[in-house]
């Protein structure tokens, strides 16, 4: 419907994906109260396991992301955010489904282009080019992670963002020699500096879809589906622990 909502002082949790798949299994565990169209983008206001949620699907790449997010921002009363989806793996460890609770973001792309080629800056905000996630939300979407895939399947550290599908092997070194990254995907690090601007609590989740190589496109395909369902429920774990009231 069209949005026509005022600002509440009812604390709720922002859920945000980039793809349909990637909150598929979240909307139809949800109780939806009503959903909000803004900036053609659907905001679902309801209860999932039992806590406050707003749940969105924003678009794939880092302006939607950044775009649904701050629409979430300015329109609700949002405790923390969540960003839940699939990514593609970076870290010679991680294997197609393992689960990245990421800790830190970085833009990949984000630089100069010079006559010598490419040149990543640390951008203009002030900061060192990399956005940290809350320690709280960390632990949580990592103990939560364990529960549902094992400890073996869990991983921690720097997931890289750019406006790429990344399927290349050589490119997957540039971003594990430059960033240290063990994941790669379209959004996080835009979520990460929307929220840092407007002060609140992120994490963002991701179940690895591929390998970021050659071979991406064919596993993509393949997986990608049952990565988003595996984070979503890893969400909704996480959801049993979080209080934002």
């Amino acid at each position: 419907m069209p949005f026509s909502y005022a600002k509440t002082n009812d604390l709720r949790i922002g859920i945000i994906s980039a793809m349909h798949n990637e909150v598929d299994l979240l909307l139809q565990e949800t109780d939806i109260d009503h959903t909000d169209s803004i900036g053609g983008m659907d905001f679902n206001v309801g209860f999932l396991c039992g806590k406050p949620v707003v749940i969105a699907r924003a678009g794939v790449g880092k302006i939607l992301s950044a775009a649904g997010a701050a629409a979430m921002l300015n329109n609700y009363n949002i405790s923390e955010v969540i960003f839940t989806g699939i990514a593609g793996g970076v870290g010679d460890d991680t294997k197609v489904l393992d689960v990245v609770v990421t800790t830190r973001l970085v833009q990949h792309d984000f630089g100069e282009i010079r006559n010598e080629g490419f040149e990543w800056t640390k951008g203009y905000d002030g900061t060192d080019g990399y956005y940290s996630c809350d320690e709280k939300l960390v632990n949580l979407a990592y103990d939560a992670a364990v529960d549902i895939v094992g400890k073996e399947h869990v991983f921690q550290g720097i997931v890289a963002s750019g406006d790429q599908f990344v399927a290349s092997e050589s490119y997957v070194k540039k971003l594990r020699e430059e960033f240290n990254a063990i994941a790669c995907e379209m959004e996080g690090a835009s979520i990460a500096l929307i929220c840092n601007r407007y002060g609140l609590p992120f994490v963002v989740l991701r179940t690895m879809s591929d390998k970021a190589d050659g071979l991406a496109h064919e596993t993509f395909r393949n997986m990608a589906n049952i990565a988003a369902d595996n984070s979503s429920r890893i969400v909704m774990k996480m959801l049993e622990s979080i209080d934002c009231q």
